[in-house]
């Protein structure tokens, strides 16, 4: 059997490799998607481990993200407004995944409101959501949904592919928040499925900038995509900083906020770019 390590593009082909295999328990992680277990997988009620599946990330974020944008194309082509298929995608994607990084973004802004770190962790865990969450749930779905829609006023099939392209790098930014920020609560989920190395950072991280990279410059060019990725980079940094002082490091709240945070940022960075070339 041939050593592909020691080939020049050894470490590449390893790293693909790594993405591919982790993609259907990344997609079972973060959607609600029925994948079906493949042979080189351990057992299905095996609990999550990131070092496996967080490589996949980029790829299921990728699949997960088409269902979006088939949804914006599908309104468009029967005539409903760019506001409306906006709102349709957006969505849909809320559904596919189960409104998982929209719980994080709600917890987390409830969980701001408390006095010292026990209580913002202790916040974070309730189920119940306050005014906090309620209003960053509307903020977070507004500008989504506004800036897909002013994108698809310039392009509708590059405004799509971009919607794709920012949700793989969120998926990669809240991996990277796993790996960057020690787990703030012990026995959580997000101490429970481990810390991701850097090698695992470096292949999602990369693997999401080249698909992004191939998504939006088409449509919108590489200045836009270089805008919107910079003002992406610095809302990651002020939450993973807002949240080692807040909260003491990360959960699976913050790293789900970090998701949509990212997301948003990109996409608004991109439509600044695109707008004023």
């Amino acid at each position: 059997m041939r050593d592909y390590a020691s080939l020049p593009v050894g470490p590449l082909f390893m790293a693909l490799r790594r993405a591919l295999t982790g993609t259907p328990g990344a997609l079972r992680f973060l959607s609600r998607l029925p994948v079906p277990q493949t042979p080189f997988e351990p057992p299905l009620d095996a609990p999550p481990e990131i070092e496996r599946i967080g490589p996949g990330f980029p790829l299921a974020a990728l699949l997960i993200g088409l269902t979006g944008a088939l949804t914006a194309l599908t309104a468009h082509a029967i005539g409903l407004s760019p506001w409306l298929s906006s709102t349709l995608a957006v969505a849909v994607l809320m559904g596919v995944t189960g409104a998982l990084h929209e719980d994080g973004l709600a917890d987390m802004a409830d969980g701001l409101g408390g006095m010292n770190i026990a209580r913002r962790l202790e916040i974070m865990k309730d189920s119940r959501i306050g005014t906090f969450g309620v209003l960053a749930l509307i903020l977070g779905f507004a500008l989504r949904v506004g800036a897909l829609q002013e994108l698809m006023a310039i392009d509708v099939c590059a405004s799509v592919a971009a919607l794709v392209a920012a949700g793989t790098l969120a998926r990669a930014a809240a991996l990277g928040v796993l790996g960057v920020l020690p787990p703030a609560r012990p026995g959580g989920l997000a101490h429970g499925i481990g810390r991701p190395s850097p090698a695992t950072l470096a292949t999602a991280a990369g693997l999401a900038l080249v698909i992004a990279a191939l998504l939006v410059i088409p449509g919108f060019g590489t200045l836009a995509y270089i805008g919107g990725l910079i003002v992406g980079i610095l809302a990651f940094f002020a939450l993973t900083r807002l949240a080692r002082a807040q909260f003491g490091g990360q959960t699976g709240d913050v790293a789900g906020a970090a998701a949509l945070m990212v997301e948003i940022a990109f996409l608004l960075g991109l439509l600044i770019f695109a707008r004023h070339p």
